[in-house]
This record gives C-alpha cells, structure tokens and sequence, in this order.
C-alpha cells in the first residue's frame, strides 16, 4: 500500500506542478456554475437538483480529460517503462494514478461546495435546507467519477497518443452513460440490462438521498473490471 500511495502522491504532485489540474478543473467549475446557476435563478427554486443533473453530463468529458495523460504520455515518453522496471507491481501503479485522479476530482468538487452553501442561503426564511441528498449527490458524483476514471485510465493505457486515449475513454464514458437512453426502444428484457449498466440510471437513485447497495456494487464493479483491463494492459506492455 506503501508504494501505492507514493505514486498517488508523485501524479497529484504532477497534476498541481503543471497546468492541467488548473485548466480542467477552472473549466469544469465555470461550465458548472453557469449551468447550474442560470437555472437556479429561472426556477427560483432553492435546490441543487439541477446541478446533480448538469455535472454526471460534464464529467463523461472531464473524466478522460483527467485520465488521457497519466498513461499515454508516459508510454510515449519511455518514462513507463523507467517506472515498471522498479521495484512495483502493475496493479500498484494503477491503483496509485487512479488515486491521484480521484483527488484531482474530490478537490473540483470541494471547490463546488459554495454552490449548497449559497442555496441553503436562498431558502426561504423558517424553511429548512435537507442536507441528505446534498450529501448522498455528492457521494454519488465520486461513486461516478470513480468509475469513469477507470474507464479512462484504461484507454489511456491503450495507445501512446493522449489524445487518442482522450477519444477512447469519452466514448466509453458515453456509452455507459447513454445507454439507458436506448432501452425504451428495445424489449423489455434487453431494457433492463441496459439499463442496469447505465451509471446515469444508478446517480438518480443515489441523488435521491437513498444508498441501495445494488447502486454501490455497480458503481465498485465497473471500476473494478475498468482497474483490472487496465492492469492486464500494462502487463502486455510490460512483456
């Protein structure tokens, strides 16, 4: 673990020594709060449920925005095969860069917490602000982000290009969260399968305010599989 979290440090070290956790994370914050706060002013409804439905749709972008680099360049540069000729296992790099990911992405969330400080602000006097599906949204929103980051980390590992690597992972983002859109067209057995898969389907269920533990499997399964090919891939790379 040891080793793990050193190289967790290394690549959140890089991210904030360079500008692109400043870019992407001044991006997101800008996208997010223009979005949400126009909304916020049409309605004149105190809630954050409109940003909890603007940020899943930004972070099928940001997340392989993150991730495109961590991989790819070091491939391209030769610096991963510097790094898998140390003393580590494939997984300890892995788990390590998907650590430092998931940090980068916990500090842009961080950084949206005036947005529920200002709306509990908003609420009319003697009314009370529910904090719980604040809480459970922004659960969610790194439950999301952690699957997503898998995905991405593993199409970063898939090419020396990061922006190939960037293609990839947006598509595969995407897809598992499109695709429940599709199953009202399809049978209903098939629907649901699709539906299962979709990590926009098993958000809403979170952002409720309610944990199922089927929605916390899901999310740990996909980053799980998205953990392991990424793995495996390194260790193609590595023979």
């Amino acid at each position: 673990m040891g080793t793990t979290l050193a190289v967790a440090r290394r690549e959140f070290r890089s991210f904030f020594n360079s500008p692109v956790a400043y870019i992407v994370i001044g991006v997101f914050l800008v996208v997010a709060g223009w979005l949400y706060f126009s909304t916020v002013f049409v309605a004149g409804q105190a809630s954050l449920r409109a940003f909890f439905s603007i940020a899943p749709v930004l972070f099928v972008v940001f997340a392989p925005a993150v991730t495109m680099r961590l991989l790819a360049e070091e491939r391209k540069s030769g610096t991963l095969e510097l790094l898998l000729s140390m003393p580590l296992r494939d997984w300890e790099v892995v788990a390590g860069k998907f650590l430092a990911a998931l940090g980068m992405v916990a500090v842009g969330l961080l950084w949206t917490l005036p947005y529920p400080l200002t709306v509990a602000g908003l609420t009319a006097e003697g009314a009370r602000f529910d904090w719980g599906p604040v809480v459970m949204g922004y659960l969610g929103l790194l439950l999301m982000a952690s699957s997503f980051l898998a995905l991405g980390l593993w199409a970063s590992a898939l090419s020396r290009n990061q922006i190939v690597g960037f293609i990839i992972g947006l598509l595969l983002c995407f897809a598992f969260y499109f695709i429940d859109k599709f199953a009202m067209v399809l049978p209903e057995s098939i629907g649901e399968l699709l539906q299962y898969l979709s990590v926009d389907y098993h958000f809403a269920n979170i952002a409720r305010g309610v944990l199922d533990t089927r929605d916390l499997l899901f999310y740990l399964s996909l980053t799980g599989v998205g953990l392991a090919l990424t793995t495996r891939t390194l260790g193609n790379v590595r023979q």
